[in-house]
């Protein structure tokens, strides 16, 4: 008799059990969905922000990019008549000049004299005259970097503008010491690399084009 009433209890217990464990695990099916349906959710939303972001920054590029050529259509002052008004003012060498979108319709030549201090002239880009500069006193030796670069160069940030604006209206010149060393122009109508000794220009592919070839002077 008691062995009957234990067997039964055993048997109670593991269907209680099985039960147990039944509920449990229909729980787990029933939740697992939901984690994943809400991780799915998770990494779809930093997606389409991250889209978002990147769409707003390249529009952003887009309308910089209009404004530069809306204002190159007016300059009466190429890039390079700037760098030289820029040296007449403020001798040293010209490592950049930038023609400003933001109306004032002045090229910004920024030129760093012999002992490495730099100095951001604006030139009128209507008749040449220079507007006023300012000594840059950030301590980041950019200045002496690039003297540094041009060493033992022979095509200035003048001429460099000279050669691409035979491929558009030069809105940009800048020292680009990112790998081999080259001056980057920017065009209406592209950019371009010049080489520091030979003067050459090649056309920078945008990511857009399967064509790598550049487009040579």
């Amino acid at each position: 008799m008691k062995r009957n009433i234990v067997i039964a209890t055993v048997a109670a217990a593991a269907l209680i059990g099985g039960g147990t464990v039944a509920a449990y695990a229909v729980g787990g099916d029933e939740s697992a969905p939901t984690q994943r349906q809400s991780s799915v959710r998770l990494t779809d939303d930093r997606d389409d922000n991250a889209e978002d972001a990147a769409k707003d920054a390249a529009d952003a590029r887009d309308d910089d990019a209009v404004e530069v050529r809306e204002a190159a259509g007016t300059t009466k002052v190429t890039a390079a008549d700037a760098i030289v008004a820029a040296l007449k003012h403020t001798p040293g060498t010209a490592v950049s000049a930038d023609l400003d979108d933001d109306g004032s319709n002045a090229w910004e030549v920024n030129v760093v004299n012999g002992d490495g201090a730099d100095y951001d002239v604006r030139v009128s880009a209507d008749n040449g005259k220079v507007l006023g500069a300012h000594r840059d006193n950030d301590d980041d030796n950019d200045g002496q970097e690039d003297i540094a670069a041009l060493k033992g160069t022979t095509v200035d940030a003048r001429e460099a503008a000279e050669a691409a604006a035979a491929k558009g209206t030069v809105t940009d010149v800048d020292l680009d010491d990112d790998g081999p060393a080259a001056w980057s122009v920017e065009t209406t109508k592209g950019e371009y690399k010049v080489d520091l000794k030979t003067g050459k220009v090649t056309q920078v592919q945008d990511d857009d084009h399967d064509d790598t070839s550049g487009d040579d002077d």
